[in-house]
């Protein structure tokens, strides 16, 4: 069963699965959906936690086939946590969560937590059982022509917002800005403008004078900012790619490939 994160809490407060996947790029959205879970486990007398992180070709996967049977001696219920940092458990580990995800009693509920899985990933054996045993959960950065609605959101969550209309928007998209392509970053000036403003209305020279410029760029993303004649936004781009240090060759091979691709597309 596959949910949307923002669909996540709205599934746990009417039951709980046996098994959560939770898998993505996005590190500050996997960790929420993580923690919600977390949390969820907790509330349901879920009290024995173990973590398993799953390292290299060689990891031994019996102790984790084994907490799953095994009796609980603190709690009546075991949250057991499996953490596959690479996203390839290898042939041994696909046979083990196989047999995990259709051998886990009722009694342990279980969190995997990966990075963005590929379409073969996706259709393994072993994601599919999973999936087809619990739940899945997968977590997307958040693009930039989403972010200022984004923003709004979590600021409506901590008792803020920004003026109706142009004044608003413009708010908005100043933020976005300065905190495009690192959620995690945007998140803490989220934090920081509750903590130096009270709840109600935030102006635009509020946000300006807090928010810091924390923005990350791809350097694949360019092609996005340059066929859509954003130009601002490219220049904030190639500002930002330089002050990281992004190899000049690469950015001229982007915007060169974009360039015969317009080329290909017109001849």
């Amino acid at each position: 069963m596959q949910l949307r994160a923002e669909g996540l809490q709205a599934h746990l407060s009417k039951g709980l699965a046996r098994i959560y996947t939770v898998h993505g790029d996005e590190p500050l959205l996997a960790q929420e959906a993580a923690d919600q879970i977390r949390a969820a486990a907790r509330a349901n007398g879920f009290g024995e936690r173990q973590i398993f992180i799953v390292s290299g070709a060689y990891f031994d996967w019996a102790p984790v086939l084994a907490a799953a049977q095994a009796m609980s001696l603190f709690a009546e219920r075991q949250f057991i946590e499996i953490r596959i940092p690479s996203g390839k458990p290898g042939k041994d580990g696909s046979d083990a969560l196989q047999r995990y995800a259709q051998a886990a009693p009722d009694d342990v509920l279980t969190l995997v937590t990966l990075p963005r899985l590929d379409k073969t990933q996706l259709s393994s054996a072993w994601f599919t059982a999973l999936d087809g045993n619990g739940a899945s959960i997968r977590v997307e950065p958040v693009e930039r022509r989403m972010l200022p609605a984004w923003l709004a959101q979590r600021l409506k969550a901590q008792g803020q917002s920004v003026p109706e209309g142009e004044d608003g928007q413009r708010a908005l998209s100043f933020f976005a800005d300065r905190v495009e392509g690192n959620l995690l970053a945007a998140h803490q000036e989220l934090q920081k403008l509750a903590l130096l403003h009270s709840k109600g209305e935030l102006t635009l020279e509020q946000i300006e004078a807090a928010v810091l410029d924390v923005a990350r760029f791809d350097v694949f993303k360019l092609s996005e900012a340059v066929l859509s004649g954003a130009v601002p936004r490219l220049l904030r781009m190639l500002d930002g790619l330089e002050a990281e240090g992004e190899a000049a060759v690469l950015v001229h091979w982007t915007l060169a490939e974009d360039a015969r691709a317009l080329a290909r597309v017109r001849a």
